[in-house]
């Protein structure tokens, strides 16, 4: 099988894995070297769907010695499968990036043999790339699981970011689809990235030429709709993600049926609209301050999709509105609909040097129609907007395809 066999497979099963980021990289071109994550290294370009495209995304191999039902891959599967040699990869990733292509690398793979086997054949190509090319792109490692503790040294010494994957919300969910994995078994793969990250940056501070351990962090991904999993519960998992191993990001890729798939599976993906809410939920608990609890409470566990979970906050709680943006502090602007991290900021700012009108809002590019209802300033005071019953279509806009795409990238600069 030639390369581009190869990578015709290979690229293709990466598509599943939604753990793919490029943010956090600080390295400079060297003299001789090649690439760089600073000014036109990483471009951060995303699909409507948020996931990012800027990166060569193969796996080394689509061979695995596991049998989690929910992945194509695993090892009762029928499909075609591949195997790069770390040389192969290496020598793609120069060519695709001299030709302009792409700007760093992202790699997976299936398990060969064991843990420790597969987290060598991914580190050889790292090495490879940056001391023997000299190569100062992006370069995103998966981390296996149950591998040892000086291969995840290894790895982060070579990687920008490391990613080992939690796969399934709940313990009990990997038990009955994935026997082979365990969170504990993950946790540790994790726990032992957090505490070198930590380490290289203590050590950084005492010198500056201390080196770099995985300078952007460590991601992870949940495959949403696999089990009937409600959202409060997978949110609470990724709370928790964030607060023990501090996490970059929690990625959520809803489940896509397989071919031959296991009866306890369900036969169609769940709405693409659900894995969307899982983000910007994710993204409100990170900036904005929620909490797990208020946006899935236990009476309705799942996010709804008819409306962003801020705004379906806010309908739950109409008696903590209208607030007063002269007046309310900055933790309260930020559960108003319609105010992002950055519009709160300036108007925190506009409102030392005199009163807030709704013309400074409309100056901020903020859209009245949605935050008049839960406001006041020195020119409006809503009277009955907030006891209509129809007020979650008047600030709701319609679910169209375009809406969709401007919410996504509206969660990722913080306008919500």
């Amino acid at each position: 099988m030639d390369v581009r066999q190869k990578l015709q497979i290979l690229a293709d099963a990466a598509k599943y894995d939604a753990s793919c980021a490029s943010s956090g990289g600080k390295r400079k071109t060297l003299p001789g070297g090649l690439g760089s994550v600073e000014g036109t290294g990483i471009c951060h370009s995303y699909t409507p769907d948020g996931r990012c495209v800027s990166l060569l995304k193969i796996l080394l191999t689509n061979f695995c010695i596991y049998d989690c039902q929910y992945c194509v891959n695993r090892i009762s599967s029928d499909t075609p499968r591949a195997r790069f040699t770390p040389e192969e990869v290496v020598r793609l990733t120069l060519d695709f990036y001299k030709r302009n292509y792409i700007e760093g690398l992202f790699l997976s793979s299936g398990v060969l043999k064991s843990a420790d086997y597969t987290m060598e054949q991914l580190i050889e190509v790292a090495r490879t790339l940056r001391e023997e090319h000299q190569f100062q792109g992006y370069i995103h490692l998966k981390a296996v699981p149950g591998a040892s503790r000086e291969l995840i040294d290894a790895a982060g010494k070579y990687a920008d970011r490391l990613s080992a994957n939690i796969e399934l919300p709940t313990d009990g969910d990997l038990r009955r689809l994935a026997p082979e994995k365990s969170f504990a078994t993950t946790g540790e793969t994790m726990r032992e990235i957090h505490a070198r990250v930590e380490q290289s940056k203590a050590e950084r501070q005492e010198s500056p030429q201390a080196p770099r351990f995985a300078p952007a962090g460590q991601s992870t991904q949940m495959i949403v709709g696999a089990t009937p999993t409600p959202d409060a519960i997978i949110l609470d998992t990724a709370s928790n993600l964030y607060t023990r191993y501090g996490l970059k990001r929690v990625y959520y890729s809803a489940y896509s049926p397989i071919p031959s798939s296991d009866v306890r599976l369900p036969a169609k993906s769940p709405p693409l609209v659900r894995e969307h809410r899982l983000y910007q939920a994710d993204w409100l608990m990170r900036f904005y301050g929620f909490s797990v609890g208020e946006l899935a409470p236990p009476e309705q566990p799942d996010l709804p999709l008819d409306m962003d979970p801020k705004l379906a906050w806010a309908l739950r709680r109409r008696d903590a509105f209208p607030v007063d943006v002269n007046r309310a502090p900055r933790e309260m602007l930020l559960r108003v609909p319609g105010l992002g991290v950055r519009t709160v900021d300036r108007l925190l700012r506009i409102r030392r040097w005199h009163q807030v009108t709704l013309a400074d809002l409309g100056r901020l590019r903020v859209s009245l129609t949605r935050v008049k209802p839960f406001i006041v300033t020195a020119d409006h005071r809503p009277t009955v907007l907030l006891d209509s019953p129809r007020l979650a279509e008047r600030v709701r806009p319609p679910p169209t395809q375009l809406s969709l795409f401007s919410s996504a990238v509206a969660a990722r600069t913080g306008e919500l």
